[in-house]
C-alpha cells in the first residue's frame, strides 16, 4: 500500500467514544453504534464551530498495539470546545503520520485497509490513528487514513 509521510498540526475534535479491541465480537457493533449516535439529528446539529464537514473515526489510548484495547471515537473537527455540551472533547496530537488514501465502499474499503495495515512493516507509535472521510458517498468514498509513526514528533524535532 502506498503512503506519504506528513506532519500534522493538532486538531480539536468532539464526538462520542468507547473502548474495544480488534478481537472483540462486539467491535463492529460498538463502532457502528458510535457512528449512528454521531449522526442522530439531535446530536449532529448541536456540534458547533466545525472546521469542516469531514467526519473522523479516531483510534487512541492503545493499551499496547493492534491486539490490545483502544478507544475509538467518531467526531468532527472543531475550532475549540466552546459550546460543545453533551459531547466528548479531545485533541488529535500534532506529529508524524503515514497518510493513506482509500477509495471505494465506505465500509468494506476501510475494513480491507485495516486488515492490510496489520500485516505491514510500519513503525507505528500507537499514539493516535484516524480516518478522515472526504465525502459522504457510501459507495464511492474517499477516506484519508493517518497512522501515527515513530518517532512521534512535531516538525523539526
Amino acid at each position: 500500500m502506498d503512503y506519504e509521510i506528513v506532519f500534522l498540526e493538532e486538531k480539536n475534535v468532539v464526538g462520542f467514544s468507547a473502548r474495544t479491541n480488534n478481537s472483540s465480537p462486539e467491535m463492529g457493533a460498538v463502532i457502528g453504534g458510535l457512528w449512528q449516535r454521531l449522526y442522530l439529528p439531535e446530536n449532529f446539529t448541536k456540534i458547533t464551530n466545525r472546521e469542516n464537514e469531514k467526519a473522523l473515526g479516531i483510534y487512541t489510548d492503545y493499551s499496547s498495539d493492534e491486539y490490545g484495547d483502544y478507544t475509538v471515537m467518531t467526531a468532527f473537527e472543531v475550532k475549540n470546545d466552546a459550546g460543545q455540551v453533551d459531547f466528548e472533547f479531545r485533541k488529535i496530537p500534532a506529529g508524524r503520520y503515514a497518510k493513506f488514501v482509500v477509495k471505494g465502499n465506505m465500509l468494506t474499503a476501510v475494513q480491507e485497509f485495516w486488515q492490510k495495515l496489520w500485516h505491514m512493516e510500519l513503525e507505528r507509535s500507537f499514539i493516535c490513528d484516524f480516518e478522515e472521510y472526504q465525502n459522504a458517498d457510501a459507495e464511492n468514498a474517499e477516506i484519508h487514513i493517518y497512522i501515527s509513526l515513530l518517532p512521534f514528533s512535531k516538525k523539526g524535532e
